[in-house]
């Protein structure tokens, strides 16, 4: 008898009907050759510091920094039972192998092999590494399934990230709090978050306007401008020498664009559109897509890919058929399905991109709540913008001579609206002005006479405050540039995790919501104006996965990873021995807790 982890019920149930397994349990699914159970999640967490010592209930500076001879676990609170019913079945004595089928990548191996050691589990592991849940998908699985020791290093190296983060957090957040008598939560991937609200705030409000100048000529009913000129004398100039004088077209180009139709959405780009359109938080917009997934109207929604795999062309088609009957979309005629530029199988680790499910067709969708209806319909609208023709327009660029000057007039035709005609659909859509001028169509040599121009007066603009669309998107690339191509996860935080930390930085009131806006509270900048670059940069993330990526491959150390993290807790804490009595504490004392 096997026994077969799924990290989730829905994958468990996806697996027993690829293999024709019944016989539904409290917990599990059993059948004469296979028994399939789950975990939720994470079933199993680091233990607090109290655990090793009662001591560390106080916090003491003297005690750190905290570093456990060996790390000791926890089955995460309202889990129990389901880890009770997991760990009987790996030590049932007709379970001979285990197969885990947690998903394809770094935190589903871990969410396996701690199950596996806290159950005291020493079975043989067989490991399934699919990312698609077609059937025919996980039956192909099934016959490939290879030694759990494969893949030792990629646990090594989730292990090793699960350690540092847990040091990171539990030894920066006692230091500064106890330097600034203030609890002062610290993470790697919630303080450099909160760095780049600070940093895009204090370059607000230290932004100096700067005062500029253009000279504007009416041609035709055209506008065609200066570029930006900095002295007014200068710009009185331009005006003098080109009033009531002529204006001719020296130069016209003119240039077809083609824009490729959207990819798919990712959580990530899904929370994003569904902040800048409807102004969803990502939170709102994560609880929403879960309700949609477990009521079976789209696929899972914590993934990281916007691709599909090569095996889902079918399915994805009769997807597309059928998401177009729901309304606005089913007004939508001619239309024939380009699908091949979604489906790249190498592009999907965990989980493939989130689309809808076959189920639209006959659920009541008009009774949804109205988050729920809208996120829907924006993950119908962009699976149909994905398969639609491209953008197609032309841009004209015309340049006019005036008084010496030069001047510069932009239009913009469109050819075919494509991908594009789909997205107006969406009544709340405001992404699609075309923008241009196109009644600019002229010839070179035309004249114009007796030009009045036009003094400009304008203004340097300052940043944007973030918004939670331009957060997420800042998130994604932070450290990009410093992390290697090969390492599995980029940016801050996974699209999994990242509406908990910008809700934690709210909730510990590091950070505030004003409108669409997020922005910095008082002690939030100054949070990221007391702590050492090392914990508000992005590069110790993307330093981070490098070596992860290479400890994952067996190029690199897993003892001189953690042998690096402790040395750098060490020098920290060294180096904040303590607060300077002479300064004043930044932190308000009173808003604080006795430590």
């Amino acid at each position: 008898m096997k026994l077969i982890i799924a990290e989730k019920p829905s994958v468990a149930f996806a697996i027993a009907k690829a293999l024709n397994i019944k016989g539904s349990k409290d917990g599990y699914i059993e059948n004469t050759d296979y028994v399939i159970s789950w975990c939720v999640g994470h079933l199993v967490a680091l233990a607090e510091p109290s655990v090793y010592d009662e001591k560390y209930l106080k916090w003491n500076y003297a005690d750190l920094p905290i570093i456990p001879q060996e790390f000791q676990y926890k089955i995460y609170g309202g889990k129990q039972k389901q880890f009770k019913v997991v760990k009987s079945l790996m030590n049932r004595k007709d379970i001979t192998e285990v197969i885990n089928a947690c998903d394809a990548g770094r935190e589903g191996e871990l969410i396996f092999r701690l199950v596996y050691a806290q159950a005291n589990c020493r079975k043989p592991i067989k490991r399934l590494w699919i990312s698609s849940m077609e059937e025919s998908a996980i039956r192909e699985g099934f016959t490939n399934l290879k030694d759990g020791s494969e893949y030792d290093n990629l646990y090594h190296s989730a292990l090793c990230r699960l350690w540092a983060d847990w040091l990171v957090g539990i030894n920066s957040t006692r230091l500064f709090s106890l330097l600034y008598r203030k609890t002062l939560n610290i993470g790697r991937v919630q303080t450099p978050t909160l760095a780049l609200l600070a940093d895009r705030h204090n370059k607000i409000s230290f932004f100096k306007k700067e005062k500029y100048f253009t000279v504007m000529l009416d041609v035709g009913g055209v506008k065609a401008e200066t570029e930006r000129i900095d002295n007014e004398d200068t710009a009185k100039e331009v005006v003098t020498a080109c009033e009531h004088s002529q204006a001719v077209c020296v130069s016209v180009k003119k240039e077809q664009k083609t824009e490729k139709p959207p990819k798919l959405f990712d959580l990530t780009a899904l929370q994003r559109a569904a902040n800048r359109l409807y102004g969803y938080t990502a939170k709102q917009t994560l609880d929403y897509a879960q309700s949609l997934y477990e009521k079976k109207l789209i696929t899972y929604p914590r993934t990281d890919s916007r691709y599909l795999t090569e095996d889902m062309a079918d399915t994805v088609n009769r997807v597309i058929s059928v998401s177009m009957s729901v309304s606005p979309f089913d007004s939508i005629s001619n239309f024939v399905p380009e699908v091949s530029a979604m489906l790249n199988s190498s592009k999907v680790s965990d989980h493939h991109a989130i689309i809808p499910t076959v189920q639209i067709e006959t659920a009541d969708i008009a009774e949804l709540p109205n988050g729920e209806l809208h996120l829907l319909k924006l993950i119908i609208c962009r699976l149909i913008s994905a398969a639609a023709e491209p953008y197609v327009f032309e841009n004209t660029t015309a340049i006019f001579e005036c008084g010496g000057y030069t001047f510069t007039a932009k239009g913009k035709r469109i050819i075919s609206y494509g991908f594009k005609a789909v997205e107006k659909l969406l009544a709340s859509s405001s992404e699609n002005e075309d923008g241009g001028d196109p009644s600019v169509t002229f010839t070179e040599g035309e004249t114009f006479l007796d030009i009045k121009p036009e003094l400009c007066e304008k203004y340097t603009a300052p940043p944007k405050p973030y918004t939670e669309d331009t957060l997420l998107s800042a998130m994604e690339a932070a450290g990009a540039k410093e992390t290697t191509d090969d390492a599995e996860r980029k940016g801050l935080g996974t699209p999994a995790t990242r509406a908990a930390i910008l809700e934690k930085l709210v909730q510990t009131g590091f950070a505030e919501r004003k409108g669409k806006q997020i922005l910095p509270t008082k002690n939030g900048t100054l949070l990221v104006s007391v702590l050492p670059d090392t914990l508000i940069s992005a590069s110790l993330t993307a330093e981070w996965e490098n070596r992860l990526s290479l400890i994952s491959k067996g190029k690199a150390s897993p003892k001189e990873f953690m042998q690096g993290i402790e040395a750098m807790l060490a020098e920290l804490v060294s180096r904040y021995r303590e607060f300077d009595r002479t300064q004043s504490n930044p932190f308000q004392e009173k808003s604080g807790v006795e430590l």
